[in-house]
């Protein structure tokens, strides 16, 4: 039975992203100030966790949850490498 979130995935750009970043990224909160504020509210899981630390270090397979979305964070592409 599905639970009517919505399921995204971010890609990483570097080793980690920010929660509060994640957030805006992915559209889930409509700015870096109502991201902050869901976090401190106690509306945001770190795999299944509550997380109230704002700039939180998120990593490649890890879950966040809010209550109406599911983002799945995501190592980076290989960079295109020429091998010769």
């Amino acid at each position: 039975m599905k639970d009517g979130r919505r399921r995204l995935a971010l890609e990483l750009r570097g080793e980690y992203i920010a929660l509060d970043a994640l957030l805006k990224a992915t559209g889930i909160a409509p700015s870096g100030g109502a991201a902050r504020q869901m976090i401190v509210d106690g509306h945001v899981q770190v795999d299944g966790i509550e997380e109230r630390r704002k700039t939180r270090k998120l990593r490649a397979g890890q879950i966040v949850s809010v209550a109406d979305a599911e983002v799945s964070v995501l190592g980076p592409a290989p960079s295109d490498r020429n091998e010769d």
